[in-house]
């Protein structure tokens, strides 16, 4: 099977091709473009190196969040016209669980954590055996208090991955490094794999909390 994963939710524009045991091709880019610039460029430049068509590929994954409201948009709409067109079933991802795939050779807890607002992450927690990534948290919202005294419980070292890791430090916290740190579209496909994968008008984005604008607009 060949899945093609795009990743938009956050300062990484990714993309790329993987079978279940390989990466054929991919692409990251720490951008202050807009994705809807990139993304689609990207697609067509992992696709060539990896010698393959659109058409070729069994089906989409792509991050459905949390992450920039902006970013996931053109992530899942981008899929869901590719999808549309071509016939192809697609699948929503965990940006939270993909990025616990960064890591997934560290075998014990890893925790996933995303800047939100004020001293607030987005986070998840799970558990790596080496290979297989267990959820041991859903997706949430905590100050970093908050998900600091929720790793009190742990045992054994934890990995922190995302763009809020360098928020925390401890004897027991691990930093992953730089190029695991951030969004990949390889841990996309490797999250989805095994999955059941839908039809584009499931795809659906999950931001976690309403826009500042709808804040405001509540008053």
């Amino acid at each position: 099977m060949i899945l093609l994963g795009i990743e938009t939710s956050g300062k990484t524009a990714s993309a790329a091709v993987c079978t279940e045991n390989s990466v054929l091709a991919q692409t990251t880019v720490y951008t202050k473009a807009t994705h809807s610039q990139v993304i689609l460029p990207i697609c067509g430049d992992v696709l060539k190196n990896a010698g393959l068509e659109l058409s070729d590929v069994d089906g989409i994954a792509v991050s459905a969040g949390p992450g920039s409201y902006t970013g996931l948009r053109i992530g899942i709409a981008s899929v869901k016209a590719i999808c549309f067109s071509l016939d192809k079933p697609c699948i929503g991802i965990s940006t939270l669980e993909s990025l616990a795939y960064n890591v997934r050779m560290h075998r014990g807890i890893i925790c996933s954590v995303m800047a939100a607002r004020l001293d607030l992450v987005y986070c998840a927690v799970f558990r790596s055996d080496g290979e297989n990534i267990t959820r041991m948290t859903d997706d949430g919202i905590l100050s970093e208090n908050d998900l600091n005294k929720l790793l009190e419980a742990e045992t054994g070292d934890i990995v922190i991955a995302g763009d809020a890791a360098d928020r925390f430090s401890g004897e027991r916290y691990i930093i992953a490094p730089p190029h695991l740190k951030l969004q990949l579209a390889s841990s996309l496909c490797f999250a989805a794999f095994g999955r059941k994968m839908g039809t584009p008008d499931e795809l659906e984005a999950a931001y976690l909390q309403i826009t500042k604008a709808e804040k405001d607009l509540q008053g």
